[in-house]
């Protein structure tokens, strides 16, 4: 499902999961989120090796979403004069993070929610987050906080999951259970793009990847869904319990999708990297005539990666 197109003055409107919801998945996984956040762990090397190609000695960064703290840990390592701070909504992830801190790469922890951070204005010069930004109802309100806490100059780096994630998964469900929602929607880059550029942040750079996790069983994919939080957050969005039935021929449906090499179960994950910056002029917001917000992507782009 991809979102409306936002005119100059729209918002994208709340679709996700609510936040209590997330905050009380992401809790009850914590002690075991390692263990199977091999995507997560993946991703955010990559978006931390971009940042070697960022002329950037920042004072003060901030991780937004930073779950158990290892990306806390290696910015810490990477930037070893600056102040780190570690954010996240859920404090069982924040407690995990503590146990992880060393002594000479500790950081700061605080419980926040991304759309109301607890931070001055203009007071840090990176803001860092990994897969965070899609378990978020207002992808607007989290941009526009990352522009307020940014210094001019600063940087905002982050990736989030875009509408192709678990394809699979949302197509089986289409089948054993037409017309109600199981695996939620996901914004694709040109809206993000937009929402930077209503949030007042400059020079938008995006892409895309994709990645496929392979399994011998589709319980396997639903056990690693629970095991980092996302079980909730991400499925079972129908009201009502679902039948063992309608189950069974979920699982029938995904059963296509099998592969004839390996005879493994794909679930693709498409990921969006994006970036852009605080500006150090006033806020504007480029509105054609026909109130269509174009967004000025200095690099546009589609890569594919497989992982199994």
């Amino acid at each position: 499902m991809r979102p409306r197109t936002a005119g100059a003055d729209d918002e994208i409107a709340p679709f996700q999961p609510e936040r209590e919801e997330v905050r009380r998945a992401f809790d009850r996984a914590a002690g075991r989120y390692d263990a199977s956040a091999v995507l997560q762990t993946t991703v955010r090397a990559e978006l931390l090796e971009r940042l070697a190609l960022v002329r950037l000695e920042p004072a003060a960064v901030l991780d937004i979403g930073a779950g158990t703290g290892q990306a806390a840990l290696e910015l810490k390592r990477r930037y070893p004069r600056s102040r780190v701070i570690a954010a996240d909504l859920a404090e069982g992830m924040l407690r995990e993070a503590g146990r992880r801190q060393r002594l000479l790469r500790r950081f700061d922890r605080v419980v926040a929610d991304a759309a109301a951070l607890p931070l001055r204005e203009a007071s840090v010069d990176l803001v860092f987050s990994n897969l965070m930004l899609q378990w978020c109802a207002d992808p607007d309100a989290v941009f526009r906080e990352c522009r307020r806490v940014l210094r001019p100059g600063g940087l905002l780096t982050f990736t989030t999951f875009g509408p192709d994630t678990l394809v699979e998964l949302r197509r089986a469900w289409a089948a054993a259970d037409p017309g109600r929602p199981h695996v939620i929607p996901f914004l694709d880059m040109h809206d993000l793009g937009d929402a930077l550029i209503r949030a007042g942040l400059a020079e938008p750079v995006m892409d895309v990847e994709r990645f496929t996790l392979t399994y011998g069983e589709l319980r396997g994919l639903m056990r690693d869904l629970k095991a980092i939080g996302a079980h909730n957050a991400s499925l079972g969005r129908a009201k009502g319990l679902t039948g063992k039935h309608t189950f069974a021929s979920m699982l029938a449906a995904y059963e296509r999708y099998r592969r004839p090499g390996d005879g493994r179960l794909p679930a693709t994950y498409e990921v969006v990297f994006g970036q852009a910056w605080r500006g150090v002029g006033p806020v504007h917001s480029p509105v054609r005539d026909d109130s269509e917000v174009r967004v000025p992507v200095a690099s546009l782009g589609r890569r594919s990666r497989g992982k199994s």
